[in-house]
């Protein structure tokens, strides 16, 4: 799954890293600072629940 995220700052991104990190059923993501897109792998969420996840961080997705 891809998103657009609002990231300006290394903040922003770590914030968005350390949710990822711990969230169950993520097998791989990538956070792109520069292009202010999240990409995430796994097989057992939707689409959804990963945008609920992404949320947690507080920024607008």
């Amino acid at each position: 799954y891809h998103y657009k995220v609002a990231m300006t700052c290394g903040g922003c991104s770590g914030s968005v890293t350390r949710i990822l990190q711990k969230a169950e059923g993520v097998s791989d993501f990538d956070v792109s600072l520069e292009n202010k897109t999240v990409s995430v792998t796994t097989s057992c969420l939707t689409k959804e629940q990963v945008f609920d996840i992404l949320k947690k961080s507080g920024k607008n997705v």
